[in-house]
């Protein structure tokens, strides 16, 4: 089975973090967002990724040819960002059946079975009931829980289905025919919306089945990421460390095995990854990256990247990769 995974966005609203790391490649629970998506792929029969590239491809490739080397990848590069119907576009010519879409820039727990169990229809669109339905497109649904509609940040409780960016297109080819009509009108905001090809296909017949997730969480930005490392380490993906005199930890943490901590107190909510040195001071609600090291701060919703030198930080702090920073 094949994979369409948009891979090609800068991530602004996460740097400078971004500037080095593509953000599916940031981590929660000292793992990438990237890496639990196709953990779950690979459990349903994916075997084939088709990857809409461009900000800091060759970084997402060799992380691929490393940590997924049985999954075959093929890199499609995206020029020029016109939106989401352009990207899925862009994959076009190496589809060659059936296949599922995923915007990796948020996490998901999703019964993908109905792959199998629903045969019946035409494809399945995921999604998350929320409160806050202006934020999002919600989709409308008629009785039998089939897509009517999808509606961009409505005024109105219309609906409380988010869409969560993870659909399985069956009849990939109307989908595709859709995707062109899509593209040869105006665009809506200079951009070009894939749920106005899924709004083609029901206007042409098709049943799009809308499916909700059990949970749903958002990668995208700082304070989500954080909240999400959260929910991932209340949910399993937690591993405390040895404690050893001068240490507290206060649950639920992920603490790598070779991370080294004095004289600290580290927790709630906090992840710690590969050959990560803390010393002194305290650190909650963060996610801290490989091999830096952190000296008398006292920190809390704050995202650290990998080899960072920090010292003496008091509050909030975003250091990108290689950051230098001293509070004193």
């Amino acid at each position: 089975m094949q994979a369409i995974l948009p891979l090609a966005g800068k991530g602004t609203r996460l740097r400078p973090h971004t500037h080095t790391r593509p953000k599916p490649l940031l981590r929660v629970a000292n793992r990438p967002v990237l890496d639990y998506v196709l953990r779950q792929l690979e459990e349903i029969g994916v075997d084939e990724i088709i990857g809409i590239t461009g900000h800091l491809a060759p970084t997402i490739e060799a992380w691929l040819a490393a940590e997924h080397p049985g999954l075959r990848f093929r890199p499609v590069p995206q020029e020029r960002q016109l939106g989401t119907a352009d990207a899925i576009r862009l994959a076009e010519p190496y589809v060659e059946g059936p296949v599922l879409i995923v915007f990796v820039d948020t996490l998901f727990d999703a019964d993908l079975g109905l792959i199998q169990s629903r045969p019946d229809v035409d494809g399945i669109i995921w999604a998350k009931e929320v409160e806050d339905y202006q934020r999002f497109g919600v989709i409308v649904t008629d009785e039998q829980d089939h897509m009517v509609r999808i509606v961009e940040k409505p005024s109105e409780p219309i609906s409380r289905l988010a869409n969560i960016g993870l659909y399985y297109l069956r009849d990939w080819k109307l989908m595709f025919e859709g995707i062109a009509h899509v593209m040869d009108q105006p665009p809506k905001l200079g951009e070009y919306f894939l749920t106005d090809a899924f709004q083609y296909m029901i206007e042409h017949g098709s049943r799009l089945l809308t499916a909700e997730v059990e949970h749903w969480w958002d990668c995208g930005k700082q304070e989500t990421l954080l909240e999400t490392n959260h929910e991932v380490l209340r949910s399993g993906g937690d591993r405390e460390p040895e404690v050893t005199n001068g240490v507290r930890v206060n649950p639920p943490v992920c603490v790598a095995p070779d991370v080294v901590l004095e004289n600290t107190e580290i927790g709630p909510n906090v992840s710690i990854a590969a050959g990560s040195t803390v010393r002194g001071g305290s650190l909650r609600d963060s996610i801290v990256g490989e091999g830096s090291v952190l000296e008398n701060c006292d920190l809390h919703d704050s995202l650290i990247g990998d080899h960072v030198r920090a010292a003496r930080l008091v509050g909030t702090a975003s250091v990108g990769d290689h950051g230098l920073i001293d509070g004193g």
